[in-house]
């Protein structure tokens, strides 16, 4: 048997079953071999069942009792002064676009959002307040800080601002950092490094610490305590991926102050649409190859809109085939799954936002 082959079982003990959600089939047993390790994790979702209801998807929201609403890339956000609802829709967003809806994405989402949330509190507070549907978080209102913290482990990546792109671009010197000649993709970095970049809705663009200060974007004392916090999370998203089987390449965080001016982690934490996850089990041996790692991430359906148009300027773009769509649904599942041990399964008897209006009654005005 392979290291990453799949086995079905039907005896599932001590795996937490999700609440509040329908179950669509007979649950099976997920079991990964790799390096020693057995990681194991229930599942009721498969590719099939997500093709069935791959229209059964979250584009937006219109909850004018919630407060102002402001659409960002994935999360309708509703503003209640001192406190957001953020709701998780089903867009996919990648090259500063939305490209697809992705069925399941946005409660996968927030179930992994939240699993985060609770294993990092120690390092940093964090703004979850509530969780009163799957995918809602109800959040403190934080100042946000218009930089985002990009940790990274390995060189790789296809977009603009990724390590790869630029390093074959022949880029050597990040600012804060500077890479050997020789490097492969997908090779693994001496150490982590943080790539900031400005916050934005319309473009995201690279800066360094040094400039972050000079520019007054971030005070010093703030701006060292960001980068103490980002390696500290990213060390201990890299600890609990590694003991279910999974690389945390990279991820993003952002920040905020709260009311009396303490550093708070906000909107989401190592989520695949922030981070990006390799397979443990296989990446030795790809990589001595010169194969792409098993990806556990947007990196596919990136690569598919990259071949298929020039998603940064082009007007309109291709729709995205079902069978990617469903395969990045399936792959959320499993990431999902494997990390928290946690079942995943979907309530299809009612539309996604008539149970979020329900659920939300307490938060309406």
């Amino acid at each position: 048997m392979g290291k990453s082959d799949f086995l079905e079982e039907v005896r599932l003990p001590n795996i937490e079953e999700a609440p509040c959600v329908t179950h669509v089939g007979p649950p099976v047993m997920r079991r990964l071999f790799y390096s020693g390790f057995d990681v194991q994790w229930r599942g009721y979702m498969d590719r099939e069942v997500i093709a069935a209801h791959a229209d059964y998807v979250l584009k937006e929201t219109n909850f004018p009792e919630l407060g102002a609403r402001r659409q960002g890339k994935v999360r309708d956000v509703y503003d209640q002064g001192d406190r957001l609802v953020l709701v998780a829709t089903d867009r996919y967003s990648a090259f500063d676009r939305n490209l697809a809806l992705i069925p399941f994405k946005g409660q996968l989402l927030t179930a992994i959002a939240r699993f985060w949330f609770e294993k990092t509190r120690d390092i940093i507070q964090n703004h979850l307040l509530a969780n009163p549907d799957q995918n809602v978080i109800v959040a403190k209102k934080c100042t946000v800080l218009p930089v985002e913290v990009v940790p990274r482990a390995y060189i790789t990546g296809v977009t603009g601002t990724s390590l790869w792109t630029k390093y074959q671009q022949g880029a050597r010197d990040f600012g804060n950092f500077t890479l050997p000649e020789g490097l492969k993709k997908n090779q693994k970095l001496d150490r982590t490094v943080l790539t900031p970049t400005t916050k934005s809705d319309v473009h995201d663009e690279q800066i360094t610490p040094r400039h972050i200060v000079e520019r007054g974007i971030i005070a010093k004392d703030i701006w060292e305590e960001i980068e103490k916090v980002s390696l500290a999370l990213f060390a201990r998203g890299q600890e609990v991926a590694a003991s279910r089987g999974l690389i945390l390449v990279d991820t993003k965080y952002e920040f905020g102050l709260d009311a009396e001016k303490k550093l708070t982690l906000i909107d989401e934490v190592h989520t695949p649409d922030s981070s990006r996850y390799w397979q443990m089990g296989s990446y030795e041996e790809r990589f001595a190859n010169g194969e792409e790692p098993e990806y556990f991430d947007k990196e596919f359906l990136r690569l598919w809109f990259k071949a298929h148009c020039d998603p940064y300027k082009d007007k309109v773009i291709p729709e995205a085939p079902l069978e990617k769509r469903v395969e990045l649904a399936y792959r959320y599942v499993q990431i999902c799954e494997q990390l928290t041990g946690t079942a995943f399964a979907a309530d299809f008897t009612t539309p996604i936002a008539e149970r979020i209006r329900k659920n939300l009654a307490q938060f309406m005005r």
